[in-house]
């Protein structure tokens, strides 16, 4: 018996082990795989990777993805180990394209940063969305077998290019799926209204080097800093102020130096951004916008994407908004948790089996139909669970208003008479999270524990009874607060709280030093550099001690407050390495600012300062 039991286990192991192998080589074995340069109109080629499916029988829909991080595995006989955007998709038969976009990798041509649209283009004159057409021109033109449909779909930056795909109004296009597409890097990933995000430095390594020609090997990869240590706020707090990084730097790191030519909204930043130009598509595509309400690097990008094609268009267009930190949605694994908050099991899964397999397939092979997809799918993220609205964000709301009131309390009425002050230094800023390692960019402090802050004596903390019953809140928060400074020039950051109660349970992703036990979890949070509180493109300073109104929109949400919860606010004016640190004296342009410049202040909160937030019943 023994025997036969070790002989079934190395049967059942084999029989595993093979079934793993089948999976991996997928691909390989149901597609074949073409590389070939495909000439744009001014004779710049832009390497592609074509997976056809293998069945010829019958004619297939082109799914297109364009990339700045490489198409790899480059080379005839190197297969991906998946394609399309999910596996569900691969295994339907699709005709999935990757292209390395102009100036990265296998592509020619000269790299630009977000570059910028080029309406009623004349001639060779080409940007992301001349390009798209003459790929999709290409392609449905030389590839065998494709049944004159083309979808595009791309996550993060690829999802930037999704976006730019709809102005190429390529007749072919079916359909598309900005997923965390960047909208603008004035408010998403590099900056917050206007403040730096410090935190996604290294990221400046891959966007700032240029490559001399077309390359399979990361140029930029010996470029990133060695900066000696994992502790991510002792490192810029000893080399604060910016101009410090420059000796990480050269001249020859193209992005590190227009992020500091170009501090304010100018037409650098405003001429990169895409969702501006998205009342210009001709064609009537359909397209499914996908964002994570914990998404740290692109929470604007999604929004507005949908909101702006929304507005001007009136083709099919919907959002998928889920409890997702960036790109998560595109994971298979089957618990779902951001940071320490645990939402539920096969979120994701079910995602790509439900809603995005269905809009694909649909539109690009008329099979099945979307009558189930609602126009907006929202998860709360306070119940967990998933809503469907007409629209996004829902319009049976009634504003709820909570002014900052004495003994740490919000309140129905504002109080003008009432303020809390608190001195904030440069050489002891409010870290962003109790866990700051050196990280290429930091995603799960969107969820993390608050209590830390809350200690701090440069943290106002302002927060509701225990609710006797569930508040709703849905769509943007608007934070209109009134303050003074001491000085001239300060930031102002606002976290909208989820205090749990004393007997909330633990689950398996909580850090070993935490309880959730009155947890406190950061739902929504932004900064306002105060100098752009009247204008991104004209900053101006503070009046020293002059009551002034700050006005910070922050990102939606769909959050319902549990009954035995407490609602908390928390606002301060300092949020490292996240942001970079104000010096609190105006200067012109902060990465050129000087030691002497950083100043510790005293700051003030008055009591008629609120925020608005959206409930539904």
């Amino acid at each position: 018996m023994r025997y036969f039991k070790a002989f079934s286990f190395s049967i059942l192991f084999l029989l595993n082990i093979s079934i793993l192998v089948a999976q991996d080589n997928y691909v390989e074995q149901n597609y074949t795989k073409t590389e070939v340069d495909i000439p744009m109109r001014d004779g710049i080629n832009l390497h592609t990777t074509i997976y056809s499916p293998k069945d010829t029988s019958q004619d297939f829909p082109i799914l297109m993805q364009r990339t700045p991080y490489s198409s790899r595995p480059y080379g005839k006989g190197e297969f991906k180990k998946r394609i399309g955007p999910n596996e569900h998709l691969m295994k339907e038969g699709y005709i999935v394209v990757y292209q390395d976009v102009r100036g990265r990798w296998m592509s020619e041509g000269v790299y630009d940063n977000m570059r910028a649209y080029i309406p009623n283009k004349k001639g060779k004159q080409i940007d992301e969305a001349s390009d798209t057409y003459d790929t999709i021109e290409w392609l449905v033109n030389n590839v065998e077998n494709n049944n004159g449909k083309v979808g595009v779909w791309g996550i993060s930056y690829p999802g930037f290019y999704s976006t730019y795909s709809l102005l190429s109004n390529h007749p072919a296009l079916t359909a598309v799926s900005p997923q965390a597409p960047i909208g603008d890097f004035y408010f998403d990933d590099f900056h917050h209204n206007g403040a730096y995000l410090l935190s996604y430095w290294l990221a400046t390594t891959v966007f700032g080097y240029m490559k001399d020609e077309p390359t399979d090997k990361a140029w930029y990869a010996d470029k990133f800093p060695n900066i000696g240590t994992q502790d991510q706020y002792q490192f810029f707090l000893e080399n604060m102020p910016l101009s410090k990084l420059d000796k990480f730097y050269g001249e020859d790191n193209v992005f590190w130096q227009q992020l500091k030519e170009h501090p304010n909204y100018d037409e650098f930043w405003q001429s990169r951004g895409i969702i501006q130009h998205l009342d210009e598509i001709d064609i009537q595509p359909a397209v499914m916008t996908v964002g994570g309400l914990f998404d740290a690097e692109d929470l604007y990008g999604p929004l507005h994407t949908y909101s702006e094609i929304e507005k001007h268009n009136d083709f099919y267009n919907i959002f998928v908004f889920g409890p997702w930190s960036h790109g998560q949605w595109a994971s298979t694994r089957k618990r779902q948790a951001v940071g320490n908050v645990y939402f539920g099991d096969d979120i994701s899964n079910n995602y790509q089996k439900d809603i995005e397999t269905p809009f694909f397939n649909y539109f690009l092979k008329d099979k099945g139909n979307v009558d189930e997809l609602s126009e907006a799918q929202i998860f709360d993220t306070g119940k967990k669970e998933w809503n469907a609205y007409q629209v996004w964000p829902p319009q049976n709301t009634t504003e709820k208003t909570f002014f900052l009131g004495e003994n740490q309390s919000l309140t129905s009425t504002a109080n003008p008479k009432f303020k809390n002050t608190f001195v904030s230094d440069p050489k002891k800023p409010v870290p962003y999270s109790e866990d700051i390692k050196v990280v290429f960019t930091p995603r799960k402090y969107m969820t993390d524990d608050q209590r830390f802050a809350a200690r701090r004596p440069d943290v106002l903390v302002y927060e509701t009874a225990v609710l006797e019953e569930d508040m709703k809140f849905v769509g943007d928060i608007i934070a209109n607060l009134n303050v003074s400074t001491t000085e001239t020039a300060t930031d102002w950051v606002v976290k909208v709280i989820d205090v749990f109660p004393a007997d909330a349970k633990d689950t398996e992703e909580v850090q070993d030093h935490l309880k959730m036990s009155n947890y406190h979890m950061m739902v929504r949070s932004e900064v306002m550099r105060g100098r752009f509180r009247n204008s991104f493109e004209k900053p101006e300073p503070f009046q020293p001690n002059k009551k002034t109104q700050v006005n910070i929109e922050l990102q939606d949400i769909n959050h319902t407050f549990k009954k035995g919860h407490k609602l908390q606010i928390q606002i301060q004016s300092s949020w490292f390495p996240l942001i970079d640190m104000n010096p609190q004296t105006y200067v012109d342009n902060i990465f050129k600012a000087k030691t002497e410049d950083f100043q510790k202040q005293t700051h003030t909160v008055f009591g008629d300062s609120k925020l608005v937030f959206y409930e539904v019943k």
